[in-house]
């Protein structure tokens, strides 16, 4: 199957922000927030060792293409520099599905600057690639980034009781979920 990804127009822009792809220079802002343990706490991994920075970047440097899917990471550009990243997975062609998540710069949290890249994402979502439903998936104890989705026009859709083992340890899961109709009424 072809990218759908591949026909997306970069950078997106919106009244703060750019969403632009992640390049070397990145290096130093990424590493504050990966190896960040406040950043890294709802995340499935651990914060990245300083020898890990390089590969991950350069991972994140290109369209991905997921065992579930395929999808983009852009960074969260902010006045020139990386504030933080969002991400955007297509979950189900045959359902029209699609994933956003996203991850903030410790200096760059609390200023509505998540739920602005996350709606930059569903128009993305919803009017380029027509998609019919836009997920976001999070810890349950993670309620600033349940904020995001909120403030973004997301609802709570679901609760899953220790849904899934993360570091050690039994964790819920919240899913927040936005349709197309909804984000269209935003739109008129």
């Amino acid at each position: 199957m072809e990218d759908p990804f591949g026909a997306v127009v970069l950078p997106i822009t919106t009244a703060r922000l750019t969403l632009r792809p992640m390049v070397p220079t990145d290096r130093q802002r990424y590493a504050a927030i990966f190896q960040d343990p406040g950043t890294c706490r709802y995340l499935y991994r651990e914060p990245l060792a300083d020898d890990e920075v390089e590969t991950s970047l350069a991972e994140r440097f290109h369209t991905v293409a997921r065992e579930q899917g395929y999808g983009f990471e852009l960074g969260i550009d902010l006045e020139g520099q990386l504030a933080g990243t969002i991400s955007l997975f297509l979950r189900s062609v045959e359902h029209r599905r699609g994933e956003v998540g996203y991850t903030l710069h410790p200096s760059a949290r609390g200023q509505g600057l998540a739920a602005e890249a996350v709606r930059a994402m569903c128009d993305v979502g919803f009017g380029q690639l027509e998609l019919h439903r836009i997920e976001g998936r999070l810890d349950a104890r993670n309620t600033a980034s349940a904020r995001v989705l909120t403030a973004a026009g997301f609802e709570r859709e679901g609760h899953l009781r220790q849904n899934e083992w993360v570091k050690g340890e039994w964790t819920d899961e919240v899913i927040y979920g936005l349709l197309h109709e909804t984000w269209a009424a935003t739109r008129t």
